[in-house]
């Protein structure tokens, strides 16, 4: 599903966590791993089904901001419906988290939960793992072109690391040639100081 873009901060987390503990002898293991694409999300399911090919479920959420707003799903994976993916989901969309995905794998330990125990133990799963990961600003990144004076390459190189962006591609002729990439926010002044903008998107 799709969903508009929120107004407020987004944030996203800066490398995988991963938490384990034991509820009534099941055992949930939660796992938070930054995402930015469909297909980087494919391979890190892909990734967790071969580390836990045993498990009883593996229950997941995502949000990944995309071209038309937040792409984002909950899978309750063979769990009573709204008892797995819903409380995961909940947790990340409490903590505006963008671009990530959150999976919690259980191990059946012989006793059943009921609907209100999965739910508590699927959502505080989620709340522990992401309580214990590195969260940090999310900012959103554009590519523009710009042709430039042979002068004005070093001016923007310094100017692109003052603002964490890079040149991604250059070609030298009677100018310079370049595409670089650097937070949205800035695209448009960055473009007007040093030359005519074309979008690289």
């Amino acid at each position: 599903m799709l969903v508009s873009e929120k107004k407020n901060r987004m944030y996203c987390v800066e490398s995988t966590h991963r938490i384990e503990e034991i509820i009534k002898k099941s055992r949930f293991i939660g796992i938070i791993a930054p995402c930015s694409s469909e297909k980087e999300l494919l391979e890190i399911l892909s990734r967790l089904r071969t580390d836990y090919p045993t498990a009883s479920h593996i229950a997941f959420s995502y949000r990944i901001q995309s071209s038309k707003g937040i792409a984002s799903r909950f899978f309750d994976a063979g769990e009573p419906s709204g008892t797995a993916g819903k409380p995961i989901f909940q947790h990340l969309e409490g903590k505006d988290l963008i671009n990530v995905l959150l999976a919690v794998v259980r191990y059946f330990g012989g006793i059943k939960l009921g609907a209100g125990g999965l739910t508590r133990a699927y959502g505080g799963t989620a709340k522990k793992v992401i309580d214990g990961s590195s969260i940090v600003p999310y900012v959103e990144y554009r590519k523009i072109a710009l042709q430039i004076e042979y002068s004005q390459l070093q001016p923007l190189g310094y100017q692109l690391k003052q603002l964490k962006g890079e040149i991604v591609e250059q070609t030298f002729a009677d100018k310079v040639a370049v595409v670089v990439r650097l937070p949205a926010e800035c695209a448009d002044a960055v473009a007007t100081q040093f030359a005519g903008k074309k979008s690289a998107d």
